[in-house]
Protein backbone atom coordinates (compact mmCIF):
# COMPACT_ATOMS: atom_id res chain seq x y z
CA UNK A 1 0.00 0.00 0.00
CA UNK A 2 1.25 3.46 -0.94
CA UNK A 3 1.72 5.70 2.12
CA UNK A 4 1.65 9.48 1.76
CA UNK A 5 3.16 11.57 4.55
CA UNK A 6 1.13 14.75 4.99
CA UNK A 7 2.94 17.56 6.77
CA UNK A 8 3.19 21.34 6.99
CA UNK A 9 3.77 24.11 9.49
CA UNK A 10 1.21 25.06 12.11
CA UNK A 11 -1.69 26.97 10.56
CA UNK A 12 -0.92 25.77 7.03
CA UNK A 13 -4.19 23.85 6.71
CA UNK A 14 -3.21 20.21 7.23
CA UNK A 15 -6.52 19.43 8.96
CA UNK A 16 -8.54 20.89 6.09
CA UNK A 17 -6.55 18.81 3.59
CA UNK A 18 -6.97 15.66 5.73
CA UNK A 19 -10.72 16.27 5.88
CA UNK A 20 -11.00 16.50 2.08
CA UNK A 21 -8.98 13.30 1.59
CA UNK A 22 -11.29 11.59 4.11
CA UNK A 23 -14.36 12.84 2.24
CA UNK A 24 -12.90 11.26 -0.92
CA UNK A 25 -12.74 7.92 0.92
CA UNK A 26 -9.01 7.93 1.60
CA UNK A 27 -7.99 6.54 5.02
CA UNK A 28 -6.21 9.21 7.08
CA UNK A 29 -4.16 8.13 10.08
CA UNK A 30 -3.60 11.28 12.14
CA UNK A 31 -0.81 11.46 14.71
CA UNK A 32 -2.58 14.29 16.56
CA UNK A 33 -5.55 12.01 17.20
CA UNK A 34 -3.29 9.11 18.21
CA UNK A 35 -1.25 11.36 20.53
CA UNK A 36 -4.45 12.41 22.34
CA UNK A 37 -5.58 8.78 22.70
CA UNK A 38 -2.30 7.49 24.14
CA UNK A 39 -2.13 10.13 26.89
CA UNK A 40 -5.54 9.34 28.38
CA UNK A 41 -5.62 8.30 32.04
CA UNK A 42 -4.41 4.73 32.50
CA UNK A 43 -2.33 4.74 29.31
CA UNK A 44 1.44 4.05 29.59
CA UNK A 45 2.35 7.32 27.84
CA UNK A 46 0.60 9.40 30.50
CA UNK A 47 2.40 7.52 33.25
CA UNK A 48 5.77 8.19 31.59
CA UNK A 49 4.97 11.88 31.07
CA UNK A 50 3.93 12.16 34.73
CA UNK A 51 7.23 10.57 35.83
CA UNK A 52 9.25 12.88 33.57
CA UNK A 53 7.44 16.18 34.18
CA UNK A 54 5.81 15.79 37.61
CA UNK A 55 2.37 16.60 39.01
CA UNK A 56 2.28 20.06 37.43
CA UNK A 57 1.29 18.60 34.03
CA UNK A 58 -1.77 16.81 35.45
CA UNK A 59 -5.19 18.27 36.18
CA UNK A 60 -6.91 17.69 39.53
CA UNK A 61 -8.77 14.74 37.95
CA UNK A 62 -5.53 13.11 36.78
CA UNK A 63 -5.77 14.01 33.10
CA UNK A 64 -2.98 15.58 31.07
CA UNK A 65 -2.98 19.39 31.26
CA UNK A 66 -2.05 19.97 27.62
CA UNK A 67 -1.75 23.74 28.06
CA UNK A 68 0.79 23.50 30.88
CA UNK A 69 2.76 20.82 29.06
CA UNK A 70 2.80 22.91 25.88
CA UNK A 71 4.16 25.93 27.78
CA UNK A 72 6.95 23.81 29.29
CA UNK A 73 8.09 22.18 26.04
CA UNK A 74 8.07 25.37 23.97
CA UNK A 75 10.01 27.23 26.66
CA UNK A 76 12.64 24.48 27.01
CA UNK A 77 13.82 22.61 23.88
CA UNK A 78 15.39 19.83 26.00
CA UNK A 79 11.99 19.15 27.60
CA UNK A 80 10.40 19.00 24.15
CA UNK A 81 12.94 16.37 23.08
CA UNK A 82 12.21 14.43 26.29
CA UNK A 83 8.48 14.43 25.49
CA UNK A 84 9.10 13.41 21.88
CA UNK A 85 11.27 10.49 23.05
CA UNK A 86 8.29 9.22 25.06
CA UNK A 87 5.56 9.79 22.48
CA UNK A 88 7.09 9.25 19.04
CA UNK A 89 7.83 5.49 19.32
CA UNK A 90 4.33 4.81 20.69
CA UNK A 91 2.68 6.93 17.98
CA UNK A 92 4.75 5.23 15.27
CA UNK A 93 3.75 1.75 16.48
CA UNK A 94 0.06 2.70 16.54
CA UNK A 95 0.19 4.26 13.05
CA UNK A 96 1.79 1.15 11.56
CA UNK A 97 -0.75 -1.04 13.37
CA UNK A 98 -3.69 0.98 11.98
CA UNK A 99 -2.18 0.92 8.48
CA UNK A 100 -1.78 -2.87 8.63
CA UNK A 101 -5.56 -3.22 9.08
CA UNK A 102 -6.42 -1.21 5.94
CA UNK A 103 -7.49 -2.54 2.57
CA UNK A 104 -6.90 0.51 0.41
CA UNK A 105 -4.83 1.60 -2.60
CA UNK A 106 -3.15 4.23 -0.48
CA UNK A 107 -3.47 6.03 2.83
CA UNK A 108 -2.38 9.28 4.43
CA UNK A 109 -0.14 9.52 7.48
CA UNK A 110 -0.83 13.03 8.84
CA UNK A 111 2.37 13.84 10.75
CA UNK A 112 2.98 17.54 11.56
CA UNK A 113 6.61 16.85 12.56
CA UNK A 114 7.27 14.24 9.86
CA UNK A 115 10.63 15.71 8.87
CA UNK A 116 11.68 17.06 12.28
CA UNK A 117 10.98 13.67 13.90
CA UNK A 118 12.97 11.90 11.14
CA UNK A 119 10.00 9.69 10.27
CA UNK A 120 10.26 10.10 6.50
CA UNK A 121 11.27 6.44 6.20
CA UNK A 122 7.68 5.52 7.17
CA UNK A 123 6.23 7.03 3.98
CA UNK A 124 6.60 6.64 0.21
CA UNK A 125 5.93 10.27 -0.69
CA UNK A 126 5.92 13.54 1.24
CA UNK A 127 3.03 15.97 0.71
CA UNK A 128 3.64 19.43 2.15
CA UNK A 129 0.81 21.90 2.77
CA UNK A 130 2.21 25.41 2.50
CA UNK A 131 0.81 28.87 3.21
CA UNK A 132 2.32 32.34 3.76
CA UNK A 133 3.41 33.06 7.34
CA UNK A 134 1.02 36.00 7.79
CA UNK A 135 -1.94 33.84 6.78
CA UNK A 136 -0.79 30.99 9.03
CA UNK A 137 -0.47 33.41 11.96
CA UNK A 138 -3.99 34.72 11.30
CA UNK A 139 -5.43 31.19 11.24
CA UNK A 140 -3.66 30.22 14.48
CA UNK A 141 -5.07 33.28 16.29
CA UNK A 142 -8.59 32.46 15.08
CA UNK A 143 -8.24 28.91 16.39
CA UNK A 144 -6.14 29.18 19.56
CA UNK A 145 -5.83 31.80 22.34
CA UNK A 146 -2.11 32.38 21.61
CA UNK A 147 -0.21 35.66 21.51
CA UNK A 148 2.53 36.58 19.01
CA UNK A 149 5.34 35.46 21.33
CA UNK A 150 3.79 32.02 21.75
CA UNK A 151 3.24 31.71 18.01
CA UNK A 152 6.84 32.80 17.38
CA UNK A 153 8.04 30.05 19.76
CA UNK A 154 6.02 27.44 17.85
CA UNK A 155 7.34 28.69 14.50
CA UNK A 156 10.90 28.57 15.89
CA UNK A 157 10.42 24.96 17.04
CA UNK A 158 9.38 23.90 13.55
CA UNK A 159 11.43 23.72 10.38
CA UNK A 160 11.69 26.82 8.17
CA UNK A 161 9.05 26.54 5.41
CA UNK A 162 11.65 26.30 2.63
CA UNK A 163 13.42 23.40 4.34
CA UNK A 164 10.10 21.56 4.52
CA UNK A 165 9.40 22.31 0.85
CA UNK A 166 12.84 20.98 -0.09
CA UNK A 167 11.74 17.56 1.22
CA UNK A 168 8.40 17.61 -0.65
CA UNK A 169 7.43 15.25 -3.44
CA UNK A 170 4.13 17.11 -3.75
CA UNK A 171 2.98 20.55 -2.56
CA UNK A 172 -0.47 21.98 -1.83
CA UNK A 173 -0.56 25.79 -1.81
CA UNK A 174 -3.24 26.73 0.72
CA UNK A 175 -3.28 30.49 0.12
CA UNK A 176 -6.69 30.79 -1.52
CA UNK A 177 -10.20 29.52 -0.80
CA UNK A 178 -11.59 26.09 0.05
CA UNK A 179 -12.61 25.35 -3.56
CA UNK A 180 -9.04 25.84 -4.76
CA UNK A 181 -7.82 23.61 -1.92
CA UNK A 182 -10.35 20.91 -2.79
CA UNK A 183 -9.33 20.98 -6.47
CA UNK A 184 -5.68 20.38 -5.54
CA UNK A 185 -6.59 17.47 -3.25
CA UNK A 186 -8.84 15.88 -5.91
CA UNK A 187 -5.99 16.11 -8.45
CA UNK A 188 -3.57 14.49 -6.01
CA UNK A 189 -6.07 11.76 -5.14
CA UNK A 190 -6.27 10.86 -8.82
CA UNK A 191 -2.48 10.87 -9.09
CA UNK A 192 -1.87 8.82 -5.95
CA UNK A 193 -4.44 6.23 -7.05
CA UNK A 194 -2.57 5.84 -10.35
CA UNK A 195 0.81 5.55 -8.60
CA UNK A 196 -0.58 2.94 -6.20
CA UNK A 197 -1.81 0.83 -9.15
CA UNK A 198 1.70 0.75 -10.60
CA UNK A 199 3.34 -0.47 -7.37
Amino acid sequence: MLIIGLTGGIGSGKSAVSKIFSELGVPVIDTDIISRQIVKPGQPALQQIHQAFGNKVLTASGELDRGKLKNIIFATPAKRKQLEAILHPMIKDEMLHQASLLDSAYCIFAIPLLIEARQTDLVDRILVVDAPEALRRQRIKQRDPLDDNQIDAIFAAQLPPQTRLDHADDIIHNDSDLNRLRTQVIDLNRRYTEIAKQE
